[in-house]
């Protein structure tokens, strides 16, 4: 409505954001009618409604009539302002599209070949890598193949050698390291999907290791220097000839280094744990069982004999005599293994500096160390004779128990059993003087407790 125009329609109500039309005709019905009355006069109120829309309409018509040349104008104007804009806009997206265009002609299509070309070279250089990797495991195997000849003695007329054992045992661990890698980007990741290598390490590496495995704990229960020794010291009191002492000799250090060699590649051997750890905090566990299994085989035996020779007091001499042999392999077993320090292991990292450091104390370094760890012992020997006095008394008690002429016996050379056994365990103790050279590191004191100990284990039960 034009301004200063008279109008008796109330146009702030109808523009009201808030206009609700059930609340306006309510207002309309009840101020034209008596509230109290039950006869209701909607005539008026209709009245006054459809005069408003009246006046509106006319209202409408006029302002519609006379701005009708200006609203055409406005919307001539904005069609046109439309259709500039429209055109701007389909010229600056046609120009887009042409650059697009170029730059996929341009640049996507000479990047799809790079990227054609980055495949296949990184397809050829994963290619020759594992090529490679395969390569050196070809040769490891043929090399672990000769060393394999040489243990089992095919290659030199049945006499093998046992150096050949380290060797197979690191080429082994070079294979087993290859066959192991797992990570993304390393030189043999994804050599188990090769047939070649699959086949290599179930006809060639488990076998190998198995093999070598075997001839080391063989040679490690067969071990005993005691022999050689008494052969040496064989005819009384005279001195054997020259060459007889030098060709024990040359036996002795043979045996020692079998040993040595045996202990090192069941070291090797032994399984690892995961990458980085120490050298110093490794455990080989195939060389512990394997050497607690020789000492276990040595009491048994050594626990039979006693037993009967106690059954039979005539054998007494020769039983301890081997008893106190068996004890002397033992004690050079402890001695080399005190002088052996650990081997360099390729998958271990090497031991602390600071805990095992130069002019320090490297008892810790050596192979004695886990030995005696396991066993719970500070000395292999102390270990035998106490672990043979534990259970000798039951097997003095069943020959006292069957009586007869072994109980009887038995009483009656109590001081004997008394010297004899004392005297094995005194000599049983010590390393011959032909091997003790090199007892770096084992405890040689006084004997006499576990003599002791053994003396009261047979003679002790007699005395009840």
């Amino acid at each position: 409505m034009a301004e200063g125009e008279p109008s008796y329609i109330d146009y702030d109500t109808f523009l009201d954001a808030d206009f609700n039309a059930a609340s306006f005709a309510n207002t309309l019905v009840t101020s034209t009618n008596n509230i109290n009355d039950t006869q209701l006069d909607l005539a008026t109120p209709l009245s006054r409604v459809l005069f408003d829309l009246q006046e509106i309409d006319t209202h409408i018509h006029n302002l519609t009539t006379k701005s009708a040349l200006p609203l055409l104008s406005y919307t001539q104007d904005q069609t046109q302002a439309s259709q500039r804009i429209l055109q701007e806009v389909e010229n600056q997206v046609s120009s887009v599209s042409d650059g697009y265009e170029r730059l996929e002609r341009e640049v996507g299509q000479k990047w799809a070949k790079a990227e054609e070309a980055r495949i296949a070279s990184e397809n050829s250089w994963a290619v020759l890598r594992l090529s490679r990797a395969v390569g050196r495991c070809i040769t490891l195997g043929r090399q672990l193949e000769g060393q394999l000849a040489e243990v089992t003695g095919r290659s030199t007329g049945g006499k093998d050698d046992h150096r050949a054992m380290v060797r197979a045992a690191n080429t082994i661990l070079m294979l087993r390291q290859m066959f192991s890698a797992t990570g993304e980007g390393e030189e043999a990741h994804g050599m188990d999907r090769v047939k070649v290598i699959r086949t290599l390490r179930s006809d060639l590496v488990n076998p190998a290791e198995t093999t070598t495995k075997a001839r080391a704990q063989q040679v490690i229960n067969r071990f005993s220097v005691s022999t050689l020794a008494a052969s040496s010291s064989a005819g009384g009191t005279q001195s054997p000839p020259p060459t007889a002492a030098s060709s024990t000799y040359v036996q002795t250090e043979e045996a020692k280094a079998r040993l040595s060699s045996a202990i090192t590649t069941l070291y090797l051997l032994s399984p690892t744990p995961k990458l980085g750890t120490s050298a110093a905090d490794f455990q080989p566990e195939l060389l512990l069982s394997t050497l607690q299994g020789y000492i276990h085989n040595t009491l048994t035996a050594s626990l039979s004999s006693v037993a009967r020779a106690l059954a039979m007091l005539p054998s007494l001499d020769r039983a301890l005599s081997e008893v106190s042999n068996r004890c002397q392999d033992l004690a050079a077993l402890e001695a080399l293994l005190a002088g052996t320090k650990r081997p360099s292991h390729p998958l271990l990292s090497p031991p602390n500096k600071e805990t095992n450091g130069e002019g320090g104390n490297d008892n810790n370094n050596n192979l004695l160390q886990p030995l005696l760890h396991a066993l719970d012992t500070s000395s292999i020997p102390s270990y035998y004779w106490r672990s043979l006095a534990s259970s000798l008394p039951a097997r003095v008690q069943e020959i006292l128990n069957r009586g007869g002429v072994s109980a009887r016996a038995l009483r009656s050379n109590r001081d004997r059993l008394r010297t004899d056994l004392r005297d094995c365990v005194l000599r049983g103790s010590q390393i011959p003087s032909s091997l003790g050279k090199g007892r770096t590191g084992v405890v040689t004191g006084n004997w006499e407790r576990e003599a002791a100990v053994m003396v009261s284990s047979v003679v002790g039960p007699l005395g009840r």
